[in-house]
Protein backbone atom coordinates (compact mmCIF):
# COMPACT_ATOMS: atom_id res chain seq x y z
CA UNK A 1 0.00 0.00 0.00
CA UNK A 2 2.36 2.75 -1.24
CA UNK A 3 -0.08 5.61 -0.56
CA UNK A 4 -0.55 4.72 3.09
CA UNK A 5 0.76 7.26 5.61
CA UNK A 6 0.85 6.60 9.35
CA UNK A 7 -1.25 8.81 11.63
CA UNK A 8 -1.48 8.36 15.42
CA UNK A 9 -3.98 5.66 16.49
CA UNK A 10 -4.82 4.74 12.90
CA UNK A 11 -6.06 1.35 11.79
CA UNK A 12 -2.86 -0.31 10.61
CA UNK A 13 -3.05 -1.98 7.18
CA UNK A 14 -2.00 -5.61 7.12
CA UNK A 15 1.74 -5.92 6.76
CA UNK A 16 2.51 -2.37 7.90
CA UNK A 17 4.50 -1.62 11.06
CA UNK A 18 4.55 1.22 13.53
CA UNK A 19 7.15 3.97 12.98
CA UNK A 20 10.40 3.35 14.81
CA UNK A 21 10.17 4.26 18.49
CA UNK A 22 6.35 4.36 18.59
CA UNK A 23 4.39 1.85 20.65
CA UNK A 24 0.67 1.17 20.80
CA UNK A 25 -1.01 0.94 24.19
CA UNK A 26 -4.53 -0.13 25.19
CA UNK A 27 -6.42 0.71 28.37
CA UNK A 28 -9.75 -0.03 30.05
CA UNK A 29 -11.51 3.02 31.49
CA UNK A 30 -14.32 3.41 34.00
CA UNK A 31 -16.22 6.68 34.33
CA UNK A 32 -19.26 8.39 35.76
CA UNK A 33 -20.51 10.38 32.79
CA UNK A 34 -22.78 12.72 34.76
CA UNK A 35 -20.57 15.80 34.44
CA UNK A 36 -19.51 15.27 30.82
CA UNK A 37 -20.99 16.03 27.40
CA UNK A 38 -20.11 12.47 26.40
CA UNK A 39 -16.91 10.63 25.63
CA UNK A 40 -15.88 12.52 22.51
CA UNK A 41 -13.95 15.76 22.83
CA UNK A 42 -16.08 18.88 22.27
CA UNK A 43 -15.16 22.57 22.06
CA UNK A 44 -18.07 23.77 24.18
CA UNK A 45 -18.19 21.31 27.10
CA UNK A 46 -15.97 18.99 29.20
CA UNK A 47 -15.61 15.45 27.89
CA UNK A 48 -14.14 12.16 29.08
CA UNK A 49 -11.70 12.10 26.15
CA UNK A 50 -10.38 15.55 27.02
CA UNK A 51 -9.62 14.51 30.59
CA UNK A 52 -8.00 11.24 29.54
CA UNK A 53 -5.78 12.87 26.94
CA UNK A 54 -4.69 15.52 29.42
CA UNK A 55 -3.78 12.92 32.04
CA UNK A 56 -2.04 10.53 29.64
CA UNK A 57 -0.08 13.39 28.08
CA UNK A 58 1.23 14.27 31.53
CA UNK A 59 2.38 10.69 32.11
CA UNK A 60 3.94 10.49 28.63
CA UNK A 61 5.57 13.91 28.96
CA UNK A 62 4.26 14.58 25.46
CA UNK A 63 1.04 14.96 23.53
CA UNK A 64 -1.24 11.90 23.55
CA UNK A 65 -4.44 11.51 21.53
CA UNK A 66 -6.64 8.44 21.76
CA UNK A 67 -9.36 6.38 20.10
CA UNK A 68 -12.18 4.55 21.88
CA UNK A 69 -14.41 1.52 21.34
CA UNK A 70 -17.64 3.51 21.50
CA UNK A 71 -18.46 7.21 21.88
CA UNK A 72 -20.95 7.29 24.74
CA UNK A 73 -23.42 10.19 24.87
CA UNK A 74 -23.91 12.97 27.41
CA UNK A 75 -24.23 11.65 31.00
CA UNK A 76 -23.79 7.99 29.94
CA UNK A 77 -21.40 5.91 32.07
CA UNK A 78 -18.94 3.10 31.43
CA UNK A 79 -17.42 0.36 33.54
CA UNK A 80 -15.33 -0.99 30.64
CA UNK A 81 -14.70 1.56 27.92
CA UNK A 82 -11.66 0.50 25.87
CA UNK A 83 -9.19 2.98 24.40
CA UNK A 84 -5.89 2.83 22.56
CA UNK A 85 -3.18 5.40 21.95
CA UNK A 86 0.24 5.60 20.30
CA UNK A 87 3.21 7.06 22.13
CA UNK A 88 7.01 7.15 22.07
CA UNK A 89 6.99 7.08 25.87
CA UNK A 90 8.13 3.79 27.36
CA UNK A 91 5.87 3.10 30.35
CA UNK A 92 4.67 -0.07 32.03
CA UNK A 93 0.95 -0.74 32.30
CA UNK A 94 1.19 -0.08 36.03
CA UNK A 95 2.80 3.31 35.41
CA UNK A 96 0.15 4.34 32.89
CA UNK A 97 -2.64 3.38 35.30
CA UNK A 98 -1.19 4.92 38.45
CA UNK A 99 0.12 8.01 36.71
CA UNK A 100 -3.07 8.76 34.80
CA UNK A 101 -5.32 8.10 37.80
CA UNK A 102 -3.33 10.59 39.86
CA UNK A 103 -4.18 13.24 37.25
CA UNK A 104 -7.80 12.33 36.50
CA UNK A 105 -10.91 13.60 38.29
CA UNK A 106 -12.52 11.16 40.72
CA UNK A 107 -15.22 10.36 38.16
CA UNK A 108 -12.73 8.77 35.70
CA UNK A 109 -10.22 5.98 36.32
CA UNK A 110 -8.09 3.54 34.34
CA UNK A 111 -8.66 -0.08 35.39
CA UNK A 112 -5.92 -1.58 33.23
CA UNK A 113 -3.34 -0.55 30.64
CA UNK A 114 -0.65 -2.30 28.64
CA UNK A 115 1.30 -2.43 25.40
CA UNK A 116 -0.59 -4.14 22.58
CA UNK A 117 0.01 -5.17 18.98
CA UNK A 118 0.01 -2.55 16.25
CA UNK A 119 -2.92 -4.31 14.57
CA UNK A 120 -5.20 -3.56 17.53
CA UNK A 121 -7.80 -0.81 17.20
CA UNK A 122 -10.23 -0.11 20.04
CA UNK A 123 -13.14 0.45 17.66
CA UNK A 124 -12.45 -1.59 14.56
CA UNK A 125 -11.04 -4.69 16.31
CA UNK A 126 -14.09 -5.02 18.58
CA UNK A 127 -16.41 -7.93 17.82
CA UNK A 128 -19.26 -6.95 20.15
CA UNK A 129 -20.34 -4.48 22.82
CA UNK A 130 -22.59 -4.93 25.86
CA UNK A 131 -24.65 -2.29 27.64
CA UNK A 132 -26.60 -2.39 30.88
CA UNK A 133 -29.46 -0.01 31.61
CA UNK A 134 -30.33 0.27 35.31
CA UNK A 135 -33.78 1.32 36.56
CA UNK A 136 -34.84 1.96 40.15
CA UNK A 137 -38.52 1.15 40.76
CA UNK A 138 -39.55 2.84 44.01
CA UNK A 139 -42.22 5.11 45.43
CA UNK A 140 -39.74 7.92 46.04
CA UNK A 141 -36.75 8.98 43.96
CA UNK A 142 -33.39 7.56 45.03
CA UNK A 143 -30.86 9.94 46.54
CA UNK A 144 -27.95 7.49 46.42
CA UNK A 145 -27.02 6.78 42.79
CA UNK A 146 -29.39 9.54 41.69
CA UNK A 147 -27.18 10.09 38.64
CA UNK A 148 -26.50 6.38 38.14
CA UNK A 149 -29.99 4.91 37.76
CA UNK A 150 -33.24 5.92 36.11
CA UNK A 151 -36.17 6.25 38.50
CA UNK A 152 -39.67 5.02 37.66
CA UNK A 153 -42.63 5.30 40.03
CA UNK A 154 -45.19 3.09 38.26
CA UNK A 155 -45.57 -0.72 38.58
CA UNK A 156 -43.92 -2.64 35.76
CA UNK A 157 -44.10 -6.23 34.60
CA UNK A 158 -40.56 -7.51 33.86
CA UNK A 159 -41.93 -10.80 32.50
CA UNK A 160 -43.75 -8.95 29.73
CA UNK A 161 -40.62 -6.93 29.02
CA UNK A 162 -38.57 -10.13 28.84
CA UNK A 163 -41.07 -11.60 26.41
CA UNK A 164 -40.70 -8.49 24.24
CA UNK A 165 -36.91 -8.84 24.23
CA UNK A 166 -37.11 -11.86 21.90
CA UNK A 167 -38.10 -9.55 19.05
CA UNK A 168 -34.88 -7.56 19.41
CA UNK A 169 -32.67 -10.55 18.61
CA UNK A 170 -30.88 -11.16 15.33
CA UNK A 171 -29.62 -9.01 12.49
CA UNK A 172 -32.29 -6.55 11.42
CA UNK A 173 -33.14 -2.93 10.65
CA UNK A 174 -33.18 -0.89 13.89
CA UNK A 175 -34.47 2.35 12.35
CA UNK A 176 -37.31 2.31 14.91
CA UNK A 177 -34.71 2.74 17.64
CA UNK A 178 -32.27 4.98 15.76
CA UNK A 179 -31.78 8.51 17.02
CA UNK A 180 -32.01 11.53 14.73
CA UNK A 181 -28.59 12.65 13.57
CA UNK A 182 -27.13 9.14 13.49
CA UNK A 183 -24.15 9.14 11.11
CA UNK A 184 -24.02 5.38 10.56
CA UNK A 185 -24.36 4.33 6.93
CA UNK A 186 -26.68 1.46 7.82
CA UNK A 187 -29.45 0.93 10.41
CA UNK A 188 -28.80 -2.83 10.45
CA UNK A 189 -27.27 -4.32 13.60
CA UNK A 190 -26.97 -7.84 14.98
CA UNK A 191 -28.28 -8.18 18.56
CA UNK A 192 -26.99 -11.42 20.07
CA UNK A 193 -28.63 -11.21 23.51
CA UNK A 194 -31.25 -9.04 25.25
CA UNK A 195 -32.60 -9.76 28.72
CA UNK A 196 -34.40 -8.15 31.66
CA UNK A 197 -33.31 -8.92 35.23
CA UNK A 198 -34.85 -7.75 38.50
CA UNK A 199 -32.78 -7.49 41.67
CA UNK A 200 -34.83 -6.10 44.54
CA UNK A 201 -35.93 -2.63 43.47
CA UNK A 202 -33.51 -2.59 40.53
CA UNK A 203 -34.51 -3.58 37.01
CA UNK A 204 -31.61 -4.17 34.60
CA UNK A 205 -31.78 -4.44 30.81
CA UNK A 206 -28.64 -6.09 29.39
CA UNK A 207 -28.08 -6.14 25.64
CA UNK A 208 -25.18 -7.24 23.41
CA UNK A 209 -24.67 -6.55 19.71
CA UNK A 210 -21.93 -6.20 17.14
CA UNK A 211 -22.53 -2.43 17.29
CA UNK A 212 -25.28 0.09 18.09
CA UNK A 213 -26.85 2.99 16.23
CA UNK A 214 -27.30 6.36 17.94
CA UNK A 215 -29.47 6.17 21.11
CA UNK A 216 -30.39 2.57 20.25
CA UNK A 217 -30.28 1.17 23.80
CA UNK A 218 -32.14 4.10 25.37
CA UNK A 219 -34.81 3.92 22.67
CA UNK A 220 -35.16 0.19 23.26
CA UNK A 221 -35.63 0.81 26.98
CA UNK A 222 -38.26 3.47 26.31
CA UNK A 223 -40.26 0.99 24.24
CA UNK A 224 -39.77 -1.90 26.69
CA UNK A 225 -41.08 0.27 29.53
CA UNK A 226 -44.28 0.88 27.56
CA UNK A 227 -44.68 -2.90 27.51
CA UNK A 228 -43.79 -3.14 31.19
CA UNK A 229 -46.41 -0.56 32.11
CA UNK A 230 -49.04 -2.58 30.21
CA UNK A 231 -49.64 0.18 27.66
CA UNK A 232 -48.44 -2.06 24.84
CA UNK A 233 -48.22 -5.80 24.28
CA UNK A 234 -44.82 -7.50 23.76
CA UNK A 235 -45.60 -8.05 20.05
CA UNK A 236 -45.55 -4.24 19.66
CA UNK A 237 -41.74 -4.37 19.62
CA UNK A 238 -41.86 -6.65 16.56
CA UNK A 239 -44.30 -4.28 14.87
CA UNK A 240 -42.09 -1.27 15.56
CA UNK A 241 -39.10 -2.98 14.00
CA UNK A 242 -41.11 -4.02 10.96
CA UNK A 243 -42.39 -0.48 10.39
CA UNK A 244 -38.86 0.99 10.76
CA UNK A 245 -40.29 4.35 11.83
CA UNK A 246 -38.78 6.08 14.86
CA UNK A 247 -41.83 8.35 15.17
CA UNK A 248 -44.05 5.38 16.05
CA UNK A 249 -41.90 4.28 18.98
CA UNK A 250 -41.70 5.47 22.58
CA UNK A 251 -39.78 8.36 24.09
CA UNK A 252 -36.04 7.95 24.59
CA UNK A 253 -35.17 6.77 28.11
CA UNK A 254 -32.90 9.09 30.16
CA UNK A 255 -29.14 8.74 29.79
CA UNK A 256 -28.23 8.41 33.47
CA UNK A 257 -29.19 4.72 33.71
CA UNK A 258 -26.97 3.57 30.82
CA UNK A 259 -23.56 1.88 31.15
CA UNK A 260 -21.14 0.51 28.57
CA UNK A 261 -20.02 -2.60 30.45
CA UNK A 262 -18.11 -4.84 28.04
CA UNK A 263 -16.28 -4.71 24.73
CA UNK A 264 -15.18 -8.03 23.28
CA UNK A 265 -12.15 -8.64 21.07
CA UNK A 266 -10.54 -11.67 19.43
CA UNK A 267 -8.64 -13.75 22.03
CA UNK A 268 -5.34 -13.09 20.26
CA UNK A 269 -5.27 -9.56 21.69
CA UNK A 270 -5.36 -11.01 25.24
CA UNK A 271 -7.19 -8.13 26.92
CA UNK A 272 -7.93 -8.83 30.59
CA UNK A 273 -11.24 -10.36 31.69
CA UNK A 274 -12.45 -7.75 34.18
CA UNK A 275 -15.71 -7.68 36.21
CA UNK A 276 -18.57 -6.51 34.03
CA UNK A 277 -19.82 -3.73 36.29
CA UNK A 278 -21.01 -1.31 37.37
CA UNK A 279 -19.69 -2.27 40.80
CA UNK A 280 -23.09 -2.25 42.51
CA UNK A 281 -24.38 -5.01 40.20
CA UNK A 282 -23.37 -8.69 40.24
CA UNK A 283 -21.09 -9.80 37.44
CA UNK A 284 -23.49 -12.52 36.30
CA UNK A 285 -27.04 -11.19 36.24
CA UNK A 286 -28.43 -14.49 34.98
CA UNK A 287 -27.45 -16.16 38.26
CA UNK A 288 -28.41 -13.30 40.56
CA UNK A 289 -31.51 -11.83 38.89
CA UNK A 290 -35.03 -13.13 38.44
CA UNK A 291 -38.13 -12.21 36.49
CA UNK A 292 -40.78 -10.97 38.91
CA UNK A 293 -43.50 -8.36 39.08
CA UNK A 294 -42.04 -5.11 40.41
CA UNK A 295 -44.42 -3.12 42.61
CA UNK A 296 -43.76 0.45 43.75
Amino acid sequence: MPDWVYTPNCKMPQGETMPEGIKRYAAVVEYDGSAFCGFQKQKHSPSVQQELERALSTVANGQVTLSCAGRTDTAVHASQQVIHFDSSAVRSGHNWVQGANSQLPKSIALSWAGEIGADFHARFSATSRTYRYVISASKTRPAILANGVTWIKFPVNPAAMQQACQYLLGEQDFSAFRGAGCQSLSPFRNVTSANIYSLGQLLVFEVSANAFVLHMVRNMVGALLEVGYGRQQPIWIKQLLANADRCQSAATAPSNGLYLVKVNYPPAFALPDLPTGPAFLPDNLAQAGEITQLEV
